[in-house]
């Protein structure tokens, strides 16, 4: 038998993974080009394919996607231990301290929390962080990534804003502000103005983040669910016109149309199905 409690640790030996591949000797071309700017994009689609993974529910998918972006953690690590920045164990570390902290209910003397109980006492942690930190990152909506995507972000900066009292009293305002904005921009399309309609577009967009937050629903993942219903509807359309020998391009609207509402009332016929 072997003694695997002699084997390294699995983490120890990514970390060395890691060093080898950016070792100026042999190391890896590409590997070395990399900066922490060439490599934040990656990182970021490394994070939506373990979403996309976690969606399918596609476990053995899962740990591959976690892996990749477990790499890119420690590829940064790596890259600001070579600056003399930190390393992979202060990343450890850090993250260790920041748990603890957030969590003085289940670590500390703290009572008890609901999970909406912690969520609130989370965000006011979250204020004193930032509040003891300098004067150039202590405003309320400073650290919000810039990097998110947009929709996700105005649904943050709402959150923000609306925990500090800046917010509609109820959803019927939200509801009646995206009437208004709707209007706008309608007016503006109308003109022909496009640099206005650009504008007036993103405030629809901002007012829906704000429905989002009301309803305590991620707008991502709502859109996600919305293009993949628009996938399946529109592959029945051109599955259906396949099986009379055309396609979108040779069809026109009305057909395709059909068969649209078509794929809506089969979907609607297998969800009652279901339920029974």
């Amino acid at each position: 038998m072997t003694d695997d409690s002699a084997a390294p640790a699995p983490i120890d030996t990514l970390l060395a993974i890691m060093t080898r591949l950016r070792d100026p000797d042999g190391g890896c071309a590409w590997d070395l080009e990399q900066t922490f700017a060439t490599i934040a994009p990656y990182t970021i689609e490394e994070a939506y394919e373990v979403a996309d993974a976690i969606q399918r529910g596609d476990m053995a998918d899962l740990i591959d996607e976690l892996g990749d972006l477990l790499f890119q953690v420690v590829f940064h690590a790596q890259m600001a231990k070579e600056a003399g920045a930190f390393a992979f164990d202060d990343v450890a570390r850090a993250i260790s301290a920041k748990m603890l902290r957030r969590h003085p209910h289940v670590f500390g003397d703290a009572a008890a929390r609901t999970a909406d109980e912690q969520t609130v006492a989370w965000e006011e942690i979250k204020a004193a962080e930032r509040a003891g930190k300098s004067a150039k990152t202590a405003g309320i909506l400073d650290d919000v990534a810039v990097t998110l995507p947009a929709l996700t972000r105005a649904t943050k900066l709402s959150r923000r804003a609306a925990r500090a009292g800046f917010a509609w009293p109820n959803i019927s305002g939200v509801m009646a502000k995206l009437r208004e904005e709707v209007s706008e921009l309608e007016a503006e399309v109308a003109a022909g103005d496009t640099a206005r309609a650009r504008a007036e577009l993103g405030d629809v967009l901002f007012v829906c983040a704000n429905i989002a937050r009301e309803l305590d629903i991620d707008p991502e993942e709502a859109l996600r669910e919305t293009n993949a219903k628009f996938v399946r509807r529109f592959t029945h359309v051109e599955q259906g016109l396949a099986a009379r020998g055309s396609s979108p391009e040779e069809s026109n609207l009305a057909e395709m149309d059909a068969l649209w509402d078509e794929a809506k009332r089969l979907e609607r016929d297998a969800q009652s199905a279901t339920k029974r």
